[in-house]
């Protein structure tokens, strides 16, 4: 081997050791939830592979502080200042707007990624401040589900399950009653904000012998769905898939202003006709034919 060549050898060698044996950085999101683990654990799966899709997987580049809330939303503030002082680079909140609120309070300079921003961003292309993430739109939903709901059960009343703790509380029963009135149907309120207020309220709905059940789109509500439907799981997929993403962009150097809040473009109607048979409801034709999904 000539001189020149062993040269190359050696300094190839030598440049190659150090990359080698580089471990690489570990990252630290924070996770900041307002609904129980144990009904968030699917969607932490989506939420994984969104921060995969980005290069980043919990255990072996990135760290994720989590903090659940437990339908407890007066904790929430005191579960993001934690988060912050343990300097975290970013906060995942999720399960409402009143997570993203907890945040917002706790940093003005940590990156905020939220499963639901509502009003708390102006400009959805270029969001201002720390703040971005997914806009859903579920409580300007609730007329047409109560119009859909009324098209199904007709002439029964409908009750409707509401969380007063909410502080989509009072806009929400604004829609669903201005709905009510201009279909001509009648609506029974129950409140439910603590796992014991179920049984109360389903006897409660049964002394008012309503026909059909309306929860209102309440991450408490949602968080309960085991008690009242088992199908959400999908269509929220897609939420903590890009919540991942964005989570993962961030760390990568992007900044909030740069991602712009996402809106849903698509909405989905979904009709199981099993269930509608164990409760023994015929399921109208001309709703059957505006479906976009029959499960039979």
């Amino acid at each position: 081997m000539r001189r020149r060549d062993l040269l190359l050898l050696a300094s190839g060698t030598l440049t190659a050791l150090p990359r080698a044996g580089r471990a690489e950085r570990q990252h630290r999101a924070g996770f900041l939830s307002s609904i129980p683990a144990d009904y968030m654990e699917p969607f932490l799966a989506d939420y994984r592979r969104g921060l995969d899709e980005t290069g980043y997987v919990e255990g072996r580049n990135l760290a994720i502080e989590y903090r659940w809330a437990d339908g407890d939303d007066a904790r929430l503030s005191s579960l993001a200042a934690e988060l912050v002082r343990n300097s975290v680079e970013v906060i995942t909140a999720v399960g409402g707007m009143q997570a993203a609120m907890a945040a917002m309070q706790a940093t003005m300079t940590t990156p905020i990624v939220a499963s639901s921003v509502a009003s708390l961003v102006k400009h959805f292309n270029r969001p201002e401040g720390n703040l971005t993430g997914i806009d859903i739109v579920t409580g300007d939903l609730m007329p047409k589900r109560l119009q859909i709901l009324a098209e199904i059960v007709p002439g029964a009343a409908i009750g409707i399950l509401m969380n007063p703790a909410s502080a989509f509380y009072d806009p929400d029963r604004t829609r669903i009653e201005d709905a009510a009135r201009a279909l001509g149907i009648r609506v029974d309120f129950v409140s439910v904000s603590a796992d014991p207020d179920f049984d109360t309220a389903f006897a409660r709905l049964a002394q008012k012998h309503v026909g059909a059940l309306l929860p209102d789109a309440d991450p408490f509500l949602g968080s309960q769905g085991r008690l009242l439907v088992t199908s959400a799981a999908p269509q929220h997929a897609w939420i903590y898939r890009q919540v991942g993403r964005y989570t993962g962009q961030i760390l990568n150097g992007a900044k909030p202003v740069d991602l712009p809040v996402i809106a849903p473009t698509k909405f989905e109607l979904v009709i199981n006709l099993k269930t509608a048979k164990a409760l023994g409801l015929t399921i109208p034709p001309v709703i059957l034919a505006r479906a976009d999904e029959v499960i039979e």
